[in-house]
């Protein structure tokens, strides 16, 4: 095969400028190649990932033009493609003394410090450059400091490097869209505002400097004036779906749920239909008691997204409320057949048992939560209760121990101990649980009255909590 027929496919110039190449890498006679041609060399064998055939081309397009700052960069990109970090920063040293203005030398460097982890050196360099340049240039490196602080875990200062971007371009949209991160990740939510109020001054009709100011009024609690804040960024564009998601999402924390509904019922109309949306809804309705209509949006919210487990707790749970225990658990062990590691749905399946009396499908419900998280106080402790419901006091009474060795003391365990030993016949160890059960969490107590009433009917078990309530003021 003749090094013609390696390029098949390209077009005549560059077969011959790879012709040429094959010459001139073999020492043989060959037509003189200016540094454009040696730029597209490189570009070709790169773009078929032949880096080694790519370097080699840099060097020897170097050693004819040794003054060539873009060669260099090229060199300088490749070795970093294939980790020679240190080589590839010699190489831009070198390019640095020929030519300081290209922008794509500084964030070449930037990539190598990041890869040996020399962040100081990162930022160091960048700030050394940032005022040599100027417009969307000086805004990019900003960019790339705002990066390498983010990969040095210096959240604050990320935060910083955006303000310095938005006070040079009030509109910049990627600052905007970052800030607003940055905004919530830090709780900077004071100078958020500030910096949108002056954005807004600047340009009244920049939607998302609204919206980041919703966003900030937001985090710290002021959702009426968040709500104005969001009003203003859908009057600018009414398609600003993330703007509904908000607003709704301040109507609800305000719980004033007709509003969220009316706003996500909005944005249904104006964007395509999603199942989050659908599931804020519901989750409206269900705040409202109004679980009909909770569980119709619910599972228009499952039609779009089948697999979610959440979904169909959440159809399980209103049933719940009605105390319909049995369209809830068949609505529970369908998300169980999706998610069979959903610790909720086996507790809430396992009530639902134990409503229906079926007290041993009921236990191994909660035990299967126990075995999937057993760091959760929740899943033994409805474990336990079942058991003691279910006139399985031993059971329960060793369960009870076994919830400690995985999450450490609670005062419900000794509380929960407390009935197990009543109904056992227990009454001294009864009145130890109790007193160790109040001197950990006295206002728990009324998980014991509400599991076994009897209890205050009991005179010396009756004293003890009369005693720790007068005391504690439980």
């Amino acid at each position: 095969m003749t090094p013609k027929d390696d390029f098949f496919g390209e077009s005549d110039e560059l077969k011959e400028i790879l012709h040429q190449f094959e010459r001139l890498r073999k020492g043989q006679s060959h037509a003189f190649l200016d540094e454009e041609d040696f730029e597209q060399i490189i570009d070709y064998f790169d773009d078929r990932d032949q880096l080694k055939q790519a370097i080699q081309a840099a060097d020897l397009g170097i050693e004819r033009f040794p003054y060539s700052s873009t060669l260099m960069l090229k060199k300088a990109d490749l070795l970093i493609a294939t980790k020679h970090y240190r080589q590839a920063l010699q190489v831009l040293e070198q390019a640095e003394i020929y030519d300081q203005s290209q922008l794509h030398l500084y964030l070449l460097k930037t990539e190598a410090y990041l890869a040996l982890g020399e962040y100081d050196k990162a930022v160091a360099m960048l700030e050394s450059r940032i005022e040599h340049f100027d417009g969307e240039e000086q805004i990019e490196l900003l960019l790339e400091l705002a990066d390498v602080y983010d990969d040095w875990d210096q959240f604050n200062e990320v935060f910083e490097c955006l303000v310095r971007i938005l006070k040079l371009d009030p509109n910049h949209e990627e600052a905007l869209h970052k800030i607003c991160f940055w905004t919530e990740f830090s709780g900077r939510y004071e100078e958020s505002i500030k910096l949108h109020q002056w954005i807004i001054d600047e340009n009244p009709y920049n939607e998302l400097a609204w919206f980041n100011l919703g966003v900030a009024y937001q985090g710290l609690k002021l959702y009426e004036k968040a709500i104005d804040a969001y009003a203003y960024a859908l009057a600018i564009d009414e398609k600003f779906d993330y703007a509904y998601r908000n607003m709704a999402d301040a109507y609800m924390k305000l719980r004033r749920y007709d509003a969220a509904i009316e706003v996500l019922e909005q944005q249904l109309q104006v964007s395509n239909p999603e199942d989050v949306i659908y599931e804020a809804i519901g989750l409206c309705y269900e705040k409202q008691k109004k679980y009909a209509q909770a569980r119709h949006y619910y599972r228009k919210a499952y039609r779009l997204s089948p697999h979610d487990e959440k979904l169909q707790l959440r159809i399980g749970l209103t049933y719940m409320y009605e105390r319909n225990w049995m369209h809830a658990a068949d609505a529970l062990q369908v998300a169980i057949v999706l998610n069979p590691h959903a610790v909720k749905c086996w507790e809430a399946l396992g009530e639902c048992m134990l409503q229906l009396h079926n007290e041993e499908e009921a236990i191994r419900c909660f035990m299967k939560a126990t075995e999937l998280r057993p760091s959760s106080v929740q899943a033994w402790q409805l474990l336990i209760r079942a058991l003691y419901l279910a006139g399985a006091y031993e059971e329960a009474y060793r369960q009870s121990y076994v919830a400690e060795s995985h999450t450490g003391t609670k005062a419900i365990y000794h509380y929960y101990r407390t009935a197990i030993l009543v109904a056992m016949g227990k009454n001294k160890e009864a009145l130890i649980q109790l007193e160790a059960g109040l001197q950990l969490a006295p206002r728990q107590v009324k998980k014991l009255i509400d599991l076994c009433p009897s209890i205050l009917q009991r005179p010396a078990l009756n004293d003890l909590i009369s005693r720790y309530r007068k005391k504690k003021g439980a």
